[in-house]
């Protein structure tokens, strides 16, 4: 069942659209995140779709009644809206803060029963506040106070739940815990759930269907298993020194600089070293990865050079004399410590091979080659790269 939706809106200021055209709808028990950059209007379509704002153009209809013809009092017992900016309470307790969502069910008087008690404290606890209930809301920590917050929007007993990145400020720990409470507060009470986010990781894992917005405009819509993708955030963002991995939810930071340092890699071995010699400017080419494995969707991720294997397949010969080719063009080469088995020993060999041809051979394995450079971590090995260049 549809709780929410909107028709052809057009949301703004002063009659004057910032974001046009929104059409979607929100069901019972899901979760939905607008995803765009800053300034792309957000906040202002969570306004308008809360009644803060009233529409420029087009509808809003919340359980099939248009939002302007809906009285404020009876939209308060269906929509909460918890917003973004930080709010004082001065010499008020937290249940005190929670009670406040209350008003829309206490009548003229504000006066709570001790059916509404009862609710305000199993919503702190819901929400984890429950040991907070006698503490100053100021005294809080940014973390604490944003579950009050929610606690405060959920005893209002809405269907709708609205929220303006609610994860602004928190750590995240915090960011998982307010998230993990949503979604399970969303599917057990029916609540539809429409916030913004800037995490793109934490829309992939907590929310249902995501809005991505830019250039005034919904460009999409729908599941973010099936448009969420690396050259979707790219645009969204307008991302171009780096990349996003859909498969890692995470963002990686391009590396196409002149090399002559070859790192063999293998079963998430080589990531960490990517990732260090990125940070300090240095460029490599990496090899031999198979390509079901982490190292290599991290290095395509990175744009690296990469010499590469079919999933579950022995290293062919073709493909090891490209390795070959790579490692004669190479000064240093760094031996990640993947284990060797069957299908990527010749991955050793390439070892051998650099040793034979006098190459700077560094490793992170213990005990192997006197002919070798033993390091005990990533960090050593930057170290002695730079050591070496200045030779």
């Amino acid at each position: 069942m549809n709780c929410l939706k909107t028709k052809d809106l057009y949301c703004g200021y002063n009659k004057k659209a910032v974001i046009e055209n929104i059409n979607f709808s929100a069901n019972e028990g899901e979760m939905i995140c607008l995803l765009g950059p800053n300034g792309a209007g957000k906040t202002t379509i969570l306004r308008t779709i809360s009644g803060l704002l009233p529409p420029v153009k087009g509808d809003v209809y919340i359980n099939g009644k248009n939002l302007l013809n809906i009285k404020k009092t009876d939209l308060a017992k269906t929509l909460s809206v918890v917003l973004t900016q930080k709010t004082s309470f001065d010499l008020m307790t937290v249940f005190e803060v929670a009670a406040l969502g209350r008003y829309p069910h206490t009548g003229f008087f504000g006066k709570l029963s001790k059916d509404d008690e009862n609710k305000i404290s199993n919503t702190l606890k819901d929400v984890g506040a429950f040991n907070l209930i006698n503490r100053y809301f100021d005294e809080l920590s940014d973390g604490e106070k944003q579950k009050v917050m929610l606690a405060r929007a959920l005893v209002q007993e809405p269907k709708i739940i609205i929220l303006d990145e609610p994860t602004t400020h928190l750590d995240i720990n915090h960011k998982i815990e307010l998230l993990n409470t949503l979604k399970k507060l969303s599917i057990k009470n029916k609540i539809s759930v429409i916030l913004s986010l800037h995490e793109i990781d934490l829309a992939l894992k907590y929310c249902d269907k995501v809005m991505l917005i830019k250039n005034k405009k919904a460009f999409a819509f729908g599941e973010p298993e099936n448009i969420l993708d690396d050259s979707t955030i790219n645009k969204l963002y307008n991302i171009e020194n780096a990349n996003f991995s859909k498969a890692l939810c995470s963002i990686e930071v391009k590396n196409q600089l002149k090399n002559s340092i070859y790192v063999i890699g293998g079963c998430g071995m080589g990531t960490p070293i990517y990732r260090l010699l990125t940070k300090c400017n240095i460029g490599f080419s990496t090899g031999i990865l198979h390509k079901n494995d982490i190292d290599y969707e991290i290095a395509k991720t990175m744009c690296l050079n990469i010499q590469s294997e079919e999933p579950f397949e022995k290293i062919s010969s073709a493909v090891f004399e490209k390795a070959l080719k790579i490692i004669d063009l190479s000064d240093i080469i760094i031996d990640s410590g993947v284990k060797i088995g069957e299908i990527n020993k010749k991955n050793m060999d390439l070892i051998n091979y650099a040793l034979e041809k006098n190459k700077k051979v560094i490793t992170l394995r213990k005990n192997f080659n006197d002919k070798v450079i033993s390091c005990s971590d990533a960090v050593n090995i930057i170290n002695y790269i730079r050591r070496y260049n200045h030779e």
